[in-house]
């Protein structure tokens, strides 16, 4: 059982397959609009080099990730890759609508379907799409941040979560980076209003 909630608010939700683009816009909105908290996601990941727990992500071990799963602390939660576990804790939730602020979300797409299943009144669900599977794919290859196992698995999942573009209430082409940005200004705008 999740614990009880403040009165809740409004819930802007960007997801995209990852080397879309949806961290490069989530931190441009989080910068232009004030009322905007960000949801700090839970995985079982190692950090990568810069990141900080509790500002990137809350980084758990395997079991703490588990015991919070059968606490009933997530939203929602998915193994995203094989022994890589990612989720939303109800608490990030809370902490941002307690504090009168709408919850921006930079999440994977089936933990996007998964809130705005929850949420369908309350959620814009924005797809960040990239201009097609190729550049996609390059770049990934451009992160330099996997191995070639790692980036292949990256790669098929991307593939796989291009299919859900159309669950979403908007589609966001990125193809070219500041027209994107001024495109999720609009849509951050009208629904904060």
């Amino acid at each position: 059982m999740s614990p009880e909630a403040p009165p809740h608010g409004k819930l802007l939700i960007f997801t995209a397959p990852s080397g879309a683009g949806k961290t490069t816009i989530v931190r441009h909105l989080l910068d232009r609009f004030p009322q905007l908290a960000f949801s700090v996601s839970a995985t079982t990941r190692p950090p990568r080099v810069g990141e900080v727990d509790g500002r990137d992500y809350h980084f758990l071990t395997p079991a703490e990730f588990a015991r919070r799963v059968a606490a009933g602390e997530f939203v929602e939660y998915e193994e995203v890759y094989p022994g890589r576990f990612y989720g939303t804790l109800h608490s990030e939730v809370h902490r941002s609508w307690a504090a009168d602020k709408c919850v921006v979300f930079d999440i994977e797409v089936k933990g996007a379907t998964t809130i705005k299943r929850h949420y369908p009144q309350d959620s814009l669900a924005v797809f960040v799409a990239p201009p097609d599977e190729e550049t996609l794919f390059q770049r990934l290859r451009d992160r330099s941040t996997e191995d070639a196992d790692s980036l292949r698995v990256r790669i098929a999942r991307a593939g796989e979560e291009l299919a859900y573009r159309e669950r979403f209430d908007r589609i966001l082409v990125n193809d070219d980076l500041p027209r994107a940005l001024r495109e999720a200004e609009g849509l951050a705008d009208s629904f904060l209003r």
